[in-house]
């Protein structure tokens, strides 16, 4: 099987050259403000991210639980049908196609 690019052990891990606070050139000066506000907006996103993974996570065991639910439905239907005919085979009833003669 091929995978993805997204699918690499370890990717989600790196770091970029930002997220490790490493620049090309020093830093004359720092701006605390810029800091907060550069901080204060990557939280922003990852909190965002965070809902957005919550809300996925949700609808996926709710899909699950549907999932599970059905299939015991369907065992039981199994079970009961072999316990009403256990020796029988199965017959379902086919029906033929209905045909009809067309002249052109």
């Amino acid at each position: 099987m091929v995978r993805g690019v997204t699918e690499l052990k370890g990717l989600s891990e790196t770091r970029t050259l930002q997220g490790t606070k490493k620049r090309s050139m020093p830093r004359v000066q720092s701006s605390t403000y810029l800091d907060l506000f550069i901080l204060g907006k990557e939280k922003d996103r990852l909190e965002k991210e965070m809902f957005v993974l919550e809300k996925r996570k949700m609808s996926l065991q709710k899909r699950l639980m549907e999932i599970v639910v059905e299939m015991k439905k369907l065992e039981e239907a199994e079970i009961r049908e072999k316990r009403a005919t256990p020796g029988a085979p199965k017959s379902h009833h086919k029906k033929g196609w209905k045909t009809m003669a067309m002249t052109y």
